[in-house]
C-alpha cells in the first residue's frame, strides 16, 4: 500500500486493526489486515509530524507531534474526530515516542533546561492518554552534553511495569545510553556524532535487544546492535550484525526478532546474535501481529512480511 508522499514513522497493530501515523498531520486506519485503510490529515494539524501512535481498538488512539509546541492528541472514533490531550510549548520541546500496556502510558522526550541542567523529558498516564502528569525534574535523568533521543519509529522507550524498573529508554549522539531510571549506562555501540547511537529497544521478559548505529552512513554494520539475557545488566554485541542502520526492532515470537531501516530489514533466529538480512527495502518502523509483521516508512508505504 502507498499513501505518497507521506512518511511514516508511527505505527499501532492488533490483530487486523492497523493505524499510521507520519508527516503532514496524516493519520490512516485500517481494520482488515491493511486491505483498505481511511485516511485523515487531522484538521489544525496539517504541518505536524505524528511519529508515534499508540491505537487500543479500532476506534481509540493517541498520536504525538514531536517539536514546539509538542502536542498529544486522542480520538475515539477511528480518527473522525480528535481532542487535544497534552501541549508544552517549552524551548526545545521534542518529543520522541511512546509506549503503554494497557491503561498506563509514558512519553520520553529530549532534554530541555531545567534548574538543575539539562533533562530528559518524561510523562506518564493512567487513563489511556486521556491525562498526562509530567515527571518531576528529581526523578528525570540528566543528559549528556549534546546527547538526546531519536524520534525515529516510536520504540526507543518501553513501559515495563515491573517491580522498581518502571521503564527503559536509550539515546544517541555524542553519548549513547540505556536509562531504566535516572542513571544510565553507556552502551557498546557506536557513538559520538550527532548521527551515531541508540534507536530503538525491544524486550521480552530480561531479553533485551537494542538497534542503531549512524544514520548518516546507514550501510555501516559496526556498533549497530546489542543484546541483553539479563535485563541490561550485561550486553553482548552480535557475531553477525544487522546489515546496516536500524531505526526499530521488535520482538516477533521465541528466539525471533526483527529490524527494520532505511537500508534494509533483518531477521534473527537466535535471539539477536547471527542477523539474516531479507530485504534492502526502506522501512522506519516495524511492529507485530502473531506471525505476520507490518512495516511503514518513506514514500508513504506500508507492507507487511509473514514470517
Amino acid at each position: 500500500m502507498v499513501h505518497a508522499p507521506t512518511s511514516f514513522r508511527g505505527l499501532s497493530v492488533q490483530g487486523s486493526v492497523i493505524w499510521v501515523s507520519g508527516t503532514g498531520g496524516t493519520v490512516g486506519r485500517s481494520t482488515d489486515g491493511g486491505s483498505h485503510f481511511f485516511w485523515t490529515s487531522v484538521p489544525g494539524f496539517a504541518k505536524k509530524d505524528f511519529r508515534d501512535i499508540e491505537a487500543f481498538d479500532s476506534s481509540t488512539a493517541v498520536i504525538m507531534g514531536i517539536d514546539t509546541p509538542a502536542v498529544i492528541l486522542r480520538t475515539t472514533d477511528g480518527g473522525v474526530h480528535w481532542t487535544e490531550v497534552f501541549r508544552d510549548g517549552t524551548p526545545g520541546m521534542f518529543l520522541d515516542a511512546m509506549s503503554f500496556k494497557g491503561a498506563k502510558g509514558i512519553v520520553v522526550g529530549d532534554p530541555v533546561h531545567t534548574f538543575t541542567g539539562d533533562r530528559f523529558y518524561l510523562a506518564m498516564t493512567i487513563n489511556y492518554g486521556k491525562t498526562w502528569t509530567a515527571f518531576s525534574d528529581g526523578i528525570r535523568p540528566p543528559a549528556d552534553s549534546g546527547e538526546g533521543c531519536f524520534a525515529s519509529s516510536g520504540t526507543n522507550i518501553r513501559l515495563l511495569l515491573e517491580p522498581g524498573l518502571p521503564y527503559v529508554f536509550v539515546s544517541g549522539g555524542p553519548s549513547s545510553r540505556v536509562f531504566t531510571n535516572v542513571y544510565g549506562h553507556k552502551l557498546p555501540l557506536i557513538q559520538g556524532f550527532v548521527s551515531t547511537g541508540a534507536n530503538s529497544i525491544a524486550t521480552d521478559g530480561a531479553h533485551w535487544v537494542i538497534v542503531g548505529g549512524d544514520f548518516a552512513h546507514d550501510t555501516v554494520t559496526r556498533g549497530n546492535c546489542v543484546y541483553s539475557v539479563d535485563g541490561g545488566a550485561h550486553w553482548l554485541a552480535p557475531h553477525t550484525p544487522p546489515h546496516g542502520y536500524r531505526s526499530c526492532v521488535v520482538h516477533v515470537s521465541g528466539d525471533t526478532w526483527l529490524c527494520c531501516g532505511t537500508s534494509g530489514i533483518d531477521v534473527s533466529n537466535d535471539g539477536g546474535d547471527h542477523w539474516k538480512l531479507v530485504s534492502r527495502e526502506n522501512f522506519h518502523v516495524a511492529a507485530v501481529a502473531g506471525r505476520t509483521v507490518y512495516l511503514a516508512g518513506a514514500r508513504g508505504r506500508v507492507s507487511k512480511l509473514d514470517l
